[in-house]
């Protein structure tokens, strides 16, 4: 089929989905065959923890703009006055941000509106798979999961070329270099081309009960024995009060379900795939990472096998879990004193060191094994906008160093990605227990330098990750299959039947 055709096909694929004429998963398996990278079409509710971020209004009457950018917005802005900017995202943090900020201070220093629709994650996909797939110019901007950029790639301008190809609309203070470069590997780039620039980015991070920690006398863990041994601990001496050793986030046939497979995999020393692109969740490591994963989920509440990433979250803030190793998003609602039992009872910690580590090279398409599981995203420039320019000083002003650092804050203490923000002032100053904190800024900085790991990048990922595997292991944990062996030589005969077909 040729590529006019394929697009053609696919705008009607997701029309249908998005007036319900077929589901969900006849939806990807037939996009899947095109061959068109589309993975942000199986992303469907795959952001973590979204739409918790909180505006918090005291931050926003006390921060300040930068006199520097506030000069050169105004400056650069003028000749596009009136334009207007459109940009579709789910409801997350650095996104309820920005909104604040275009209304109090970009549209009225540049005359330049902004358009954000705010729309549940899987109508986003819908909406930005309909633009690439007519090359019309609905929305201007795309943000796009980690996972998406293969689908993307060729339909974004790589903002580097566009930065030195305009330098009359060139911040002069962006500097691509203050971007955490893990994350610009893990979450911006595709073949060598920057998709998009760092814009969010939830990731697996320890978070403990410091007084149960505190009355059992127990210590942070450092190894994948020490989290499942204070599991056991907390389990055994607290569970009568109604505290589980840890949590989880493992409805069945849920993504949230394959987020948790992956840390535990990595952890032991598997990965998703070998080099030769075949599924090797099913070797002596993989099967060692559901051994673990059982003894782990019997310290853990029942509804568990219920929760996506709200409901563990929920669990966390109710205190029924002494410990997790999820989301960092989950800190500055779990320090709200108004909606949480625990709050200021939360320590932060990197997450325990992997018993062992495939390198990239001894992984598939580009999967980066480790424990700090991550799914950030990122924002990228769309090649078919009629109003590239103001949308590109759009762009740069809302993932300049300075915006980025106030929308951490602005945004509910989320998605620190770059080096400057960790310093900025309004984010030290928000390093304190409460709503929207940003106290684990430091522990979330240490883990993406250095325990960050990031899922394999292929078209067919989206069905593998999202209708295949946590379908597969809920199945098992439901008692349907008997052993971890049976269930991953399941997954692996589907995976590879898959891709090779």
């Amino acid at each position: 089929m040729k590529e006019r055709d394929q697009k053609h096909y696919l705008a009607n694929l997701a029309d249908k989905l998005a007036k319900g004429k077929i589901g969900r998963r006849d939806f990807l398996r037939k996009a899947a065959k095109l061959g068109l990278s589309m993975s942000a079409l199986g992303a469907l509710g795959h952001l973590p923890f979204r739409g918790r971020g909180i505006i918090q209004k005291n931050a926003l009457a006390a921060t300040q703009p930068s006199t520097d950018v506030m000069a050169w917005i105004k400056d650069v802005g003028k000749p596009f006055k009136g334009k207007t900017v459109r940009m579709a995202t789910e409801s997350t943090p650095p996104s309820k941000g920005i909104a604040e900020l275009v209304k109090s201070e970009f549209t009225p220093a540049t005359g330049i509106n902004v358009e954000i629709e705010v729309l549940p994650l899987e109508q986003v996909l819908q909406k930005l798979t309909m633009d690439v797939a007519s090359g019309t110019s609905t929305y201007d901007l795309y943000y796009m999961d980690q996972s998406w950029m293969a689908s993307f790639s060729k339909d974004t301008i790589d903002p580097r070329e566009i930065y030195e190809s305009k330098k009359e609309l060139a911040f002069p203070a962006y500097d691509f270099d203050d971007f955490l470069k893990p994350l610009v590997d893990g979450i911006s780039m595709y073949k060598g081309k920057m998709v998009g620039v760092p814009y969010d980015i939830p990731i697996f991070i320890q978070m403990y009960r410091m007084d149960v920690y505190d009355e059992l006398n127990l210590k942070v863990a450092t190894t994948m024995d020490d989290y499942l041994s204070n599991a056991r601990a907390i389990t055994e001496k607290k569970k009568s009060q109604g505290i589980y050793g840890t949590t989880g986030q493992m409805k069945s046939g849920h993504y949230s379900l394959n987020c948790d497979w992956t840390a535990w995999l990595w952890g032991h020393g598997g990965s998703v795939f070998r080099p030769d692109g075949t599924f090797s969740g099913n070797d002596a490591e993989g099967l060692e990472a559901m051994d673990y994963w059982v003894k782990l989920k019997e310290n853990m509440p029942a509804g568990v096998d219920t929760w996506t990433w709200d409901g563990e979250f929920q669990s966390v803030a109710q205190g029924i879990a002494g410990q997790v190793l999820s989301w960092g998003e989950f800190l500055p609602s779990c320090d709200d004193p108004k909606s949480s039992k625990v709050s200021g009872l939360l320590g932060v910690a990197v997450p325990p060191i992997a018993n062992k580590l495939r390198t990239v090279k001894e992984t598939g398409y580009g999967e980066i094994p480790n424990v700090g599981h991550q799914g950030g995203s990122a924002l990228g420039l769309s090649k078919y906008s009629s109003v590239q320019d103001p949308a590109w000083i759009f762009m740069q002003w809302a993932t300049c160093p300075d915006t980025q650092a106030r929308i951490s804050v602005l945004g509910g203490g989320s998605s620190p990605m770059r080096h400057s923000t960790f310093d900025h002032p309004d984010v030290l100053a928000a390093a304190t227990v409460g709503a929207g904190t940003t106290r684990h800024f430091p522990v979330q900085k240490e883990t993406i330098e250095n325990y960050m790991g990031s899922e394999p990048d292929l078209p067919e990922w989206a069905e593998i990750s999202n209708n295949i595997i946590p379908v597969e292991l809920g199945r098992f944990f439901a008692g349907e299959y008997k052993t971890p062996k049976q269930t991953m030589d399941i997954i692996a005969k589907q995976v590879d039947k898959m891709l090779k077909g």
